[in-house]
């Protein structure tokens, strides 16, 4: 038995997970979670920012409960990152993405670097979350002596070793998908100084010791980890990686450069081994969280009761980015039902189910792009992380697509960081489809077949 410590860093919490691998005919991967944290954002002086301090005392909290390991890995979202000055000491919270100080920077960037030629250089759909815009508006990244990803930090703090991992390094719209290096073009033209960042290193390669304990780069990026941790037995499916975002999309030996693949706002993130995540981001259970928010209903199941009771009515578009910040979500939903002649809806049920039918409505036209714009069938989706819980989802989302979901593992993040682990450490072998048969084989899986309308 061979036991690691996966560090899973999400939007609004944080937690410890062990990986017990069992060896012979047992084989397999048994999780527990030995510690959960919240992870509450902070406004100061008028910038929204995250609680990096807080954040680190949960993940010191999660391995001291962790005990002893054999290894150490880290998981987090994208594009957000840390400064340090000169000592090595941080200059100031990490800034969130949800914070608007990209807004009157975007134009400067694209009169320096046309979009399309952003696209052609780095593959990354446009968000005015991606690390380039934030750079463009961090006035201290002047004053900066390194930039460290938000995994990148943690583990720096952990370790003493700085680095910068593949896979969260691709999020930053600063990165050759083709090549796995740095744009020099890109950071010319922006005026980024490439020099903030650490050496890059690749998942499975060691980042330093903890306690005397090896931390390992895994698939940092949180996306990157779940697609490690999809069970699939071909080439030939779609995942959704589903929670407070929606990553959609395939895995690709190479990356779709094409301005048909920009128009569609398709991103290419590096994943482990060497593919490419080629998928969209849609907004995901954001929209339904933010509406509980509004209601003071933390009753998840209650809402699907009553959204999976009703019929469709109404559909809006999950990608509008007038749902990305915080705020009265459910009467941005009624505006924008309003706005399309739609039925507006009037209980959190008629909300839920509007938004769970736009949900698999998005899946449907982002799997669809995606196998046009790749050349790719897709004959299976499947959902992992959160949402796979969400039997009215993925039912929709079946019947939407016309093709069978299979959901779970609910912990498909955690699992792809330990099994990268797990190889780094010599505890396993093989490529991706080795370490997804060990998952399609042990464990829990639900399959849902679309039906007829």
């Amino acid at each position: 038995m061979t036991t690691f410590a996966a560090v899973d860093l999400g939007a609004s919490s944080g937690r410890v997970m062990v990986g017990e691998l069992s060896a012979g005919l047992s084989r397999g991967v048994a999780l527990t979670e030995v510690h959960r944290f919240d992870n509450r954002p902070v406004r100061t002086d008028g910038t929204l920012c995250w609680d990096i301090l807080a954040l680190y005392q949960g993940v010191l909290d999660g391995l001291r409960k962790a005990g002893p390991v054999d290894a150490i890995g880290i998981d987090t979202w994208g594009v957000d990152y840390g400064l340090l000055g000169a000592d090595g000491a941080l200059l100031s919270n990490p800034v969130h993405y949800r914070d608007a100080r990209t807004e009157p920077v975007i134009d400067e960037v694209f009169a320096k670097i046309p979009p399309e030629k952003l696209y052609a250089e780095t593959g990354i759909q446009f968000l005015p979350i991606n690390t380039v815009f934030q750079l463009a508006a961090d006035t201290r990244a002047r004053r900066a002596e390194r930039l460290l990803m938000m995994p990148d930090l943690i583990s720096y703090w952990l370790t003493g070793v700085a680095g910068t991992e593949l896979t969260n390094a691709s999020t930053t719209a600063l990165l050759d998908p083709r090549t796995g290096r740095w744009s020099a073009e890109v950071a010319r033209r922006v005026g980024i100084d490439l020099d903030l960042f650490p050496p890059l290193r690749k998942p499975g390669e060691e980042a330093g010791t903890h306690a005397g304990v090896p931390v390992y780069a895994v698939g940092s990026h949180d996306t990157a980890s779940a697609v490690v941790g999809v069970p699939a037995t071909t080439e030939n499916f779609a995942y959704i990686s589903s929670g407070t975002w929606s990553l959609v999309g395939l895995e690709l030996p190479e990356p779709v450069l094409s301005e048909a693949s920009r128009e569609a706002n398709f991103t290419n993130e590096v994943g482990v081994d060497g593919t490419i995540r080629f998928l969209r981001n849609v907004m995901g259970l954001w929209l339904l969280q933010e509406c509980q928010r509004a209601w003071e209903i933390p009753d998840t199941r209650r809402l699907l009761d009553e959204a999976a009771a009703l019929p469709r009515r109404a559909i809006i578009d999950a990608g509008d980015p007038r749902f990305l910040p915080p705020g009265d979500m459910p009467a941005r939903l009624a505006a924008a039902c309003a706005e399309t002649g739609q039925p507006v809806p009037g209980t959190p049920g008629e909300f839920t189910r509007c938004v769970l039918d736009s949900l698999a409505d998005a899946y449907r036209r982002t799997i669809d792009d995606a196998a046009r714009l790749s050349g790719r069938r897709v004959e299976e989706i499947h959902v992992v992380g959160g949402g796979a819980r969400n039997e009215l989802l993925c039912r929709l989302t079946a019947d939407a697509c016309g093709l069978p979901v299979i959901a779970g593992p609910v912990e498909a993040t955690a699992l792809g960081n330990v099994l990268v682990q797990a190889r780094a450490h010599g505890a396993l072998s093989g490529g991706l489809g080795s370490l997804r048969d060990l998952l399609a084989h042990t464990q829990r899986l639900t399959v849902y077949r679309p039906q007829s309308p």
